[in-house]
């Protein structure tokens, strides 16, 4: 190529002589590009030498002047640690970036691993007897751990708590390079190979990650613990993401600042010179984003919350907050009860943004039960008068102070005062008690929880204060981990739990769906469509045709309608469009054929009787008790308008958690049960509200425990208990403020909750 000289491990050669190499060891060539005298017009040379050589050694150069060296790079490269760093771009602090990403969780932050404490169910069961429940016992991995025992001399009909420990560390972690003979017979073969033993857990994790079964995926995960990835710790970034800083803070430790404190973090961000003129308009954009959400009430989340774990009011309020930064006007927005899991305290800021909304020249339309949300607004529509068939109608339309003066609105007729929700005159005594010790996780700090057994208890706090987590994290597994005697749950985050032994059970009533397709419906889902199943087979007309119960199944072939599978509908698939249904012009929605629809009971088939709605169907089965108390229970919970065979899809949250108190009150159980019911009234309005309670309560006086996180305090006021989180959310939550009656609660300063339960006492 034209070089006479190199730098051969350090001294300069002259090509032209002989060159010595050693063959067998390492060795450190550099090619000599130029040398140059620096003195006038020696600038253009050095410039083609140094693109020269840059070029050359894909950009790297050494310089040595005054028998000194100079390294550069054009790569971030460090002659230190003999590493090439990526350039600081957006894409290298995304966690959604390969560029960015821990290489070792793709950018999660969490790795998911096999418990052993979940694997084994009961250590005084042998593993014949089930130990070990997720080995069946035909399986092909039970019948390799047959064989190790066999080799290693165990007997596993032994209590697994009597198995010696060698052996149990072969069980979960394989015997390494120790070789065992296996034997296995079956009915029509054997065979025997020779092979080391894997261990339960890598068995387990190589069936996990290469199995294509969503539901074996899910079976699995039961087993697993998430835990913070080893590499990033949670950061979710690679090591060189994590090294840039500003202010000593990389980006991720700005991510895990609560909005409160991210707000402060970037008010005090100073910068100067070029720095300044650069960050000026990026700092505007990021104080004003940050701001938007203190003004919803949402400076509890941390800015890298998963958004998995918002709820749906969070999500709303987030997505409300980028469309005041977005500062349009004359748009017209649509808000779907945004105060869901809002506080009092944060409800007034989430109105005044509102209100801040429609100054700005917007019209805001918010569908809402919250009557601090109605009493700000300049104009209310009230829709009833009552629901599902008995309603549809504008009832009442104009400010608030007319709502209130009209006889026919039941909402203005709360709003005034005529009709309310009284507050007990007696609480119930409540002496037994469960206690929870030292509870810690996400902000609670050795929280000591006592909650009354035999009464109704609310959890209240503001927003972010830790009610979710004591409850659904710390307090039900801990329960469910007594009661069931097994090993499943960690006691990790809580010190001891005493007085469980005073409940029998505990049910969890959210508001998940009853079932996530058309074929589920309140018939199905409650066990009524059972028994009303038989009464048409009980019909003369069935006995004479020969027709059992599964013939009024839409489920099964024989009496549904074959051209829609007993669906109703049929799915016309559009590509590259959403799929469209249409109502099936063989049965015409009935799900049945002709011949199950003419055997008739009183004058009706059965999909007239699925159309029926509650209250209808109540008074038709008058003379079959258990469906009349079935159906009269669902009345008493407010649900009387939905239909028998209302698909379980189209049911709302609110809407599913009652038809699953009703089927609750329907039980004829024994002892106590903790009911745990996490906001019930999101979506009630208030005559909906006061008919739930007179459920919840009826519950009570069955003998069975209620606790509910709320924060409505027409519920709260009612409560035998109140215990209170706070003082504040996030990190400046997680402990107990206050506890006792409501009367005794709003006597207590520090709680907000207090403050605004002392309001409503009085007014009673």
């Amino acid at each position: 190529m034209g070089f006479s000289r190199i730098r051969l491990n350090g001294e300069i050669i002259n090509l032209d002589d002989k060159v010595s190499i050693h063959k067998s060891k390492f060795n450190n060539i550099d090619i000599v590009i130029d040398r140059l005298v620096m003195k006038e017009g020696v600038r253009t040379r050095l410039t083609d030498s140094v693109e020269h050589a840059l070029k050359l050694s894909d950009g790297y150069l050494v310089v040595i002047a005054d028998d000194k060296e100079h390294f550069y790079s054009e790569k971030n490269y460090s002659f230190k640690s003999g590493k090439s760093y990526p350039d600081l771009e957006p894409r290298l602090f995304s966690f959604n970036s390969p560029l960015g990403a821990c290489p070792t969780c793709n950018g999660l932050g969490i790795s998911k691993n096999f418990d052993i404490d979940s694997l084994l169910l009961d250590e005084t069961l042998s593993m014949e007897e089930g130990a070990l429940p997720i080995i069946k016992k035909n399986a092909f991995l039970m019948q390799m751990v047959r064989s190790v025992a066999a080799a290693e001399k165990v007997d596993l009909e032994k209590p697994f708590n009597k198995l010696s420990a060698k052996f149990i560390t072969i069980l979960y972690d394989g015997s390494g390079e120790k070789i065992y003979n296996y034997k296995f017979e079956s009915e029509n073969s054997s065979w025997n190979f020779k092979k080391e033993f894997p261990g339960i857990v890598a068995w387990l994790e190589k069936k996990y990650h290469e199995s294509e079964s969503e539901k074996t995926r899910q079976d699995l995960e039961e087993y697993m613990i998430i835990k913070k990835c080893p590499s990033c710790k949670g950061k979710k970034l690679n090591p060189f993401a994590l090294a840039a800083t500003i202010q000593g803070k990389s980006i991720m430790d700005v991510c895990d600042l609560d909005i409160n404190d991210a707000a402060v973090f970037f008010d005090k961000l100073v910068f100067t010179g070029n720095q300044a003129i650069i960050a000026h308009k990026v700092l505007k954009e990021v104080r004003d984003r940050i701001k938007f959400l203190l003004n919803v009430g949402l400076n509890y989340l941390t800015l890298n919350r998963d958004a998995m774990t918002l709820s749906g009011g969070e999500s709303q309020r987030i997505r409300l907050a980028t469309q005041i930064g977005s500062a349009l006007s004359g748009v017209l927005y649509v808000l779907d009860e945004p105060s869901i899991g809002l506080h009092q305290r944060d409800n007034e800021k989430l109105i005044q943004t509102l209100i801040n909304l429609r100054d700005i020249g917007n019209t805001v339309l918010v569908v809402e039960h919250d009557e601090d949300t109605m009493m700000a607004s300049d104009y209310l529509i009230d829709m009833g008068p009552f629901a599902g068939i008995h309603g549809g109608e504008v009832v009442a339309a104009g400010t608030p102070d007319e709502i209130k003066k009209n006889k026919s609105s039941i909402t203005g007729q709360y709003l005034s005062g005529k009709k309310k929700i009284e507050v007990p005159t007696d609480r119930r005594k409540l002496t037994q008690k469960i206690i929870l010790n030292k509870a810690k996780e996400n902000n609670l700090h050795d929280v000591t929880l006592t909650l009354p057994i035999g009464g109704l208890t609310c959890i209240t706090g503001v927003s972010g204060s830790g009610k979710s987590t004591l409850v659904h994290k710390v307090l039900v597994p801990a329960i469910k981990n007594y009661l069931t005697r097994g090993r499943r749950g960690s006691s990790a985050n809580y010190q001891s739990v005493t007085g469980v032994d005073k409940i029998q059970g505990l049910i969890e009533l959210d508001q998940s769906p009853i079932g996530r397709t058309p074929h589920s419906n309140p018939a199905t889902y409650t066990g009524m469509f059972d028994d009303i199943r038989n009464i048409f087979s009980m019909t003369n007309e069935s006995k004479i045709r020969g027709y059992k119960p599964g013939r009024f199944s839409f489920n099964v072939k024989g009496g549904r309608c074959e051209s829609c599978e007993g669906n109703g509908v049929l799915k016309i698939e559009m590509h590259f469009l959403p799929d469209v249904y249409v109502t099936c012009s063989e049965c015409r929605g009935s799900r049945y054929n002709n011949e199950t629809l003419s055997i008739l009971y009183r004058g009706k088939n059965v999909a007239d009787v699925l159309a029926m709605s509650i209250e209808e169907a109540a008074p038709f089965f008058e003379n079959h008790p258990k469906l009349n108390r079935a159906l009269k229970l669902m009345n008493d919970v407010g649900l009387g308008y939905i239909k028998l065979g209302q698909p379980a899809t189209t049911l709302s949250g609110g809407e599913a958690q009652r038809l699953k108190l009703s089927r609750e009150l329907s039980k004829s159980t024994k002892g106590t049960t903790l009911y745990v019911l996490d906001e019930p009234t999101t979506g009630l309005h208030f005559e909906d509200i006061n008919v739930l309670l007179k459920a919840l309560n009826k519950l009570v006086d069955l003998g069975h425990s209620l606790l509910i996180i709320e924060h409505n305090l027409d519920v709260i006021k009612t409560a035998d208990w109140v215990i209170d989180l706070g003082p504040d959310g996030g990190k400046n939550g997680g402990l107990i403020v206050a506890e006792g009656t409501p009367e005794v609660v709003a006597k207590v300063k520090g709680s907000y909750t207090g403050q605004y339960l002392a309001k409503v006492l009085k007014s009673r």
